[in-house]
């Protein structure tokens, strides 16, 4: 995998050049041919704009903490500022294209400020999108319009209508990325038995004298996952924030103190990772609509 520092790529035209590609039709998108591109193994790269690329030909890749073999197209995304580092392993044979967009391309429209909303712009390769045939033509078909528009005559509908298939390939992503949620249940699930492993440990009373309330990031981190993947995959399965997950259990833990110890409040909110009483009686009122003392009196 790629080492040292990430060279820092400002332009379209600049990446265009250290791939030893055509100058781009315009200087702030570009649709490029992806077995066309031949990095140096071993790079690593910061773009200062968007990329949403389907790609073949990559091998194993890793989904959450499972690896598969696909055949169909992975659809990757990634925003400005992010890493993109080349492995060092050649691949024989890779087909797709990618499509690079600057920021200054949406200024003055809706989609400057809605972009950042669809999540999978910051999900990690390990969460790529992978595509049935039918998806991948679809996808396709936006992209062969943009580029369709790019090969015209450039005129001041351009913005518009490239705008305009760049929200409606968005769209049909989010929808896709709600469908894989859906088809990988059973790895999706072995997630979960594994959060449920790893906070029933947290919960411990040993745990949370010396560390305190498990974090969302550590949480994630833990499971090897990245925070944006573990809280999308709770609301889709729980309804629930991975925050107001780990709440619940601690609430739990709370409650089995209060119903069978004569421990005070203090001493189990210290016993929780509270540092202070008044945030526990304060987060245990709002998750049952009682005080800690009055739950205890509701088993006497």
């Amino acid at each position: 995998m790629a080492n040292g520092t990430p060279v820092r790529v400002n332009s379209i035209t600049q990446l265009h050049r250290m791939l030893e590609l055509p100058m781009p039709r315009h200087p702030l998108v570009s649709i490029v041919d992806y077995a066309k591109i031949k990095p140096p193994p071993g790079i690593s790269a910061v773009f200062d704009f968007y990329s949403i690329s389907l790609k073949r030909g990559v091998n194993k890749l890793s989904y959450g903490q499972q690896e598969y073999d696909f055949d169909e197209g992975v659809l990757y995304f990634m925003a400005p500022d992010q890493v993109l580092a080349q492995d060092d392993q050649p691949v024989a044979e890779r087909s797709g294209w990618i499509l690079f967009l600057h920021p200054d391309f949406l200024w003055n429209t809706v989609l400057a400020k809605t972009i950042r909303q669809f999540e999978f712009f910051n999900y990690s390769v390990r969460e790529a999108l992978f595509l049935s045939d039918r998806e991948e033509n679809i996808i396709n078909g936006i992209i062969g319009n943009i580029q369709q528009e790019f090969e015209s005559n450039i005129d001041k509908f351009s913005q518009d209508v490239v705008i305009a298939q760049l929200e409606v390939l968005l769209t049909y992503s989010r929808r896709f990325y709600e469908r894989q949620f859906i088809t990988r249940k059973i790895t999706n699930h072995q997630i979960l038995d594994r959060l449920e492993s790893l906070l029933n440990i947290c919960v411990t009373d040993n745990y949370m004298l010396s560390k305190g309330i498990p974090t969302v990031q550590y949480v994630a981190e833990t499971l090897n996952i990245s925070t944006r993947y573990l809280g999308s995959l709770l609301k889709q399965l729980t309804g629930q924030t991975t925050q107001q997950h780990i709440q619940y259990k601690v609430i739990e833990k709370a409650k089995e103190k209060l119903s069978t110890t004569d421990l005070s409040v203090s001493e189990i909110a210290y016993q929780l990772g509270f540092e202070h009483a008044q945030s526990f009686n304060k987060l245990f009122k709002a998750k049952t609509n009682f005080s800690p003392l009055a739950f205890r009196r509701s088993f006497n």
